[in-house]
């Protein structure tokens, strides 16, 4: 099946010139790490954001920036024209979406809605089919780039959907993405996303043998990494995440629990397929047994720690 071309930011300012972010209401629901920043640059572009979410503190934040609050998810969406979901896991999805008081019971008909969390492939095909059943268009839009891509507007987006649904989310999409891509029709958005935690999971777990293994033998790390970053080992996960590791600085970004889901979804998509991933499922095992631990609230990038207790050179202690 055909797919529309990758979008940027490099779009000609013509196309840009066709939208009109001030007769555009968008509720936003999920105001989070991920959420409020992206909220935040949709205010900022001009369009009228009405904001929920289940803690009022965050909602309170969306106002200061210049948004509107609403009480319920029904409320939010009643007069939206667009509607962008960013919630943690599949089961937060299809309660939001097809509950009696959620969003296809509530919205208008021609609705389009965006839902940007990372969930199960056979869920967002589900949701997009209940979708069309009420007339509201649906795009799986998950997002890859952690807090500082959602902070820059830098993220990283696999869209999956109708194409013309698809072209319809693009203006929202380009305010908070720098490379948004199609990538195929309903659900391949979330199979592409799974991939990226694949990859991301693994980046990182090799990325804290490095460090664990380059402190071992006395070596200076911090010009190791830059070294490491110029080279064919270079990759964004190293670029984002080793000054942190270097440090022991796991504040959140995207937390050991949400990985956890993610190669959750990963390891019963690639069984369902028939396809081996022994590496990346030995990182979901890590990743668990870090979790189990009671570390789910850390950084991804946290692994480290683990790496530490099975070289005997925990640090903590």
């Amino acid at each position: 099946m055909e797919t529309a071309p990758a979008w940027s930011r490099g779009r000609a300012q013509g196309e840009r010139a066709m939208t009109t972010p001030q007769q555009t209401t968008i509720a936003f629901i999920g105001l989070g790490i991920m959420g409020a920043p992206m909220a935040g640059h949709l205010i900022d572009a001009g369009y009228d954001v009405v904001g929920y979410n289940r803690s009022s503190p965050a909602v309170d934040r969306l106002v200061e920036r210049g948004g509107r609050a609403a009480q319920s998810v029904a409320e939010a969406v009643r007069d939206a024209d667009v509607v962008i979901t960013m919630v943690p896991d599949s089961p937060d999805v299809e309660e939001i979406a097809l509950s009696d008081e959620g969003i296809y019971a509530s919205a208008k008909p021609g609705t389009l809605h965006i839902d940007c969390s990372t969930i199960r492939p056979d869920v967002a095909r589900r949701v997009a089919a209940a979708g069309a059943e009420r007339d509201i268009r649906v795009v799986d839009a998950p997002v890859s780039g952690g807090e500082a891509g959602a902070k820059e507007g830098s993220l990283s987006i696999m869209v999956g959907g109708a194409a013309e649904d698809v072209e319809a989310a693009r203006p929202y999409l380009d305010v908070v993405g720098a490379t948004v891509v199609h990538v195929g029709p309903a659900a391949a958005g979330q199979t592409v996303k799974a991939a990226n935690q694949l990859i991301v999971a693994g980046n990182i777990q090799l990325l804290a043998e490095a460090l664990v293994f380059l402190e071992a033998h006395g070596v200076d790390t911090e010009s190791a990494t830059a070294v490491l970053g110029g080279g064919l080992a270079g990759s964004a996960v190293l670029n984002r995440k080793a000054a942190g590791m270097r440090a022991r600085e796991f504040a959140p970004g995207f937390r050991i629990d949400l990985h956890h889901k993610d190669l959750g979804i990963v390891t019963a998509a690639a069984r369902e397929a028939g396809v081996a991933i022994p590496l990346g499922a030995h990182v979901a095992q890590l990743v668990g047994a870090l979790r189990a631990q009671g570390h789910g609230g850390l950084d991804h990038s946290a692994l480290l720690l683990l790496v530490e207790q099975l070289s005997g050179r925990d640090q903590r202690g």
